[in-house]
């Protein structure tokens, strides 16, 4: 399956220029999804989608995965017409993840759950919520929260769907994980400090102390 990374947002409410570059842990937040994906066996290649609005995303990533991750350079018109865009360009005809840069918590086994669930499904699309309790106990307030069949839910920003028909509105599943690596995205200067908190709980090493 392939994957593209959305990273053209203006990231205004976080305030601290691009946020795919915002490091955390000395180590930029596309980084941490990029590497999650590298290293999730069933995504076999990865693009990433920027925008006028990202210029020095495109530039890091043209550096730093050279040759391995290509960037595809969007209009930054909408996130929907932008990614519509990036998988015209990257050529995909086939079922493929898109996801946010923002989610740095994510890790290859939770993806490959995704993707389990995607080809058991029996529809050509699916995406990710996280339960509106899930956020909550995070401390997080989403902007969007949609009622499904009773449940506050809340969507993680990935979703999987067929490239051969991405211009249309495509039938999908709503796949409903209680993994708190899915609700937390970086919005606010709030959420930054609480990734980093879990990030260290987890036993992840500041790069700046390697």
């Amino acid at each position: 399956m392939k994957a593209i990374v959305m990273a053209g947002g203006l990231g205004s409410r976080l305030g601290m220029g691009e946020k795919p570059c915002v490091e955390v842990l000395g180590k930029p937040l596309i980084s941490y999804v990029l590497e999650t994906l590298q290293e999730t066996e069933s995504i076999d290649e990865i693009f990433v989608a920027v925008s006028p609005a990202t210029p020095d995303t495109a530039s890091y990533v043209e550096k730093e995965y050279a040759g391995e991750i290509p960037v595809i350079h969007t209009g930054g018109g909408n996130y929907v017409g932008d990614m519509v865009y990036a998988v015209k360009v990257a050529g995909i005809t086939e079922p493929l993840m898109v996801l946010m840069a923002d989610l740095p918590l994510l890790n290859p086994d939770l993806l490959e759950k995704v993707i389990g669930e995607y080809k058991e499904c029996g529809k050509p699309a699916m995406s990710i919520f996280s339960p509106i309790h899930v956020c909550k106990g995070l401390g997080i307030r989403p902007d969007t929260v949609f009622n499904w069949d009773g449940k506050l839910i809340v969507p993680s920003g990935i979703n999987i769907l067929d490239g051969n028909d991405v211009e249309n509105e495509q039938e999908y599943i709503s796949l409903v994980l209680d993994d708190m690596e899915f609700a937390l995205n970086i919005n606010t200067p709030e959420d930054l400090k609480r990734c980093k908190d879990m990030l260290l709980e987890k036993g992840q090493p500041s790069v700046t102390n390697q």
